[in-house]
């Protein structure tokens, strides 16, 4: 490693210096450079480009268990040896925040039981779906941004955005849901006690379509906490990386992130690593 250094460096400081500062001989430098490279270190260099070109494809979102996954069939490696080329390379995943609720559960509309209560398995589509609401800043002022995740998958059925929390922007987005999946009577929809989950309007949406309510115990983001990680995610691998000067510019990275990338691209251990698009689709 000390020899590979002074290799990589050897344009920007003299050979001797760096030989001197890593207790390394100059000859034994020369003698390293002049061998010829090994078939092992020939094939991790190889797996190391591969292992680069993916982690820049996913926009340094992917680990080492997604990159494994996601190697090609002639480039197949263990995840330790993708781990640890990583490791000696300082290739790593961005680092998904934690972020505060935003809705408000100080209200007295009636409140449905958490059925849900972190159950989070299903054994097909549209048999449980969560939904909440996020914000995102921008410099006209805050978008919000209402999301529906069918928990078989973990793919995002519908969403709506606007620059107003109101009852319309969950409406909005569970009408998305049901026309993209069809979904009939039984689903059980799980929110957080939010005064637009519990409003009337919400609520006769889902009676009028058979739909079971759930909701989180009070101040409680564990109970939503598949929904509250794709937050992290939308946010950590993807809008942060922005600054937006408008709404609208925040709209094209929100539809990009989740119908180019997120649902058809991004894969999940949850998912044995294939995107919520195929799942959905199987």
């Amino acid at each position: 490693m000390r020899f590979k250094f002074i290799f990589e460096h050897r344009f920007e400081f003299r050979i001797a210096k760096m030989c001197q500062a890593l207790s390394v001989s100059r000859s034994g430098y020369y003698a390293h450079i002049k061998r010829p490279e090994s078939k092992r270190s020939k094939a991790n260099q190889e797996l190391l480009d591969t292992i680069k070109d993916i982690h820049t494809n996913s926009r340094r979102i992917y680990g080492s268990p997604q990159i494994t996954k996601n190697l090609p069939s002639e480039k197949k490696a263990s995840r330790g040896r993708v781990a640890r080329l990583m490791r000696a390379n300082g290739i790593r995943s961005k680092v998904v925040k934690k972020y505060k609720a935003t809705t408000n559960s100080n209200h007295n509309l009636p409140v449905a039981d958490n059925i849900v209560n972190q159950d989070f398995t299903t054994s097909k589509p549209n048999e449980k779906w969560l939904s909440d609401i996020t914000y995102i800043a921008t410099a006209e002022g805050w978008l919000y941004l209402a999301g529906v995740l069918d928990l078989h998958g973990r793919k995002l059925v519908g969403w709506a955005m606007d620059s107003r929390m109101k009852t319309e922007l969950v409406c909005t987005a569970l009408k998305q849901a049901i026309g993209r999946t069809g979904a009939s009577k039984g689903l059980i929809v799980h929110s957080d006690r939010g005064v637009q989950y519990a409003s009337k309007g919400y609520q006769k949406l889902l009676e009028k379509n058979g739909f079971i309510c759930s909701m989180s115990r009070k101040g409680n983001c564990y109970d939503n906490s598949p929904m509250e990680s794709f937050w992290g995610k939308l946010k950590m691998e993807w809008l942060n990386d922005y600054t937006f000067n408008t709404r609208a510019e925040a709209k094209k990275a929100v539809f990009e992130y989740i119908e180019l990338f997120y649902n058809r691209r991004r894969t999940h251990s949850s998912n044995d690593y294939v995107p919520p698009f195929l799942v959905g689709e199987s």
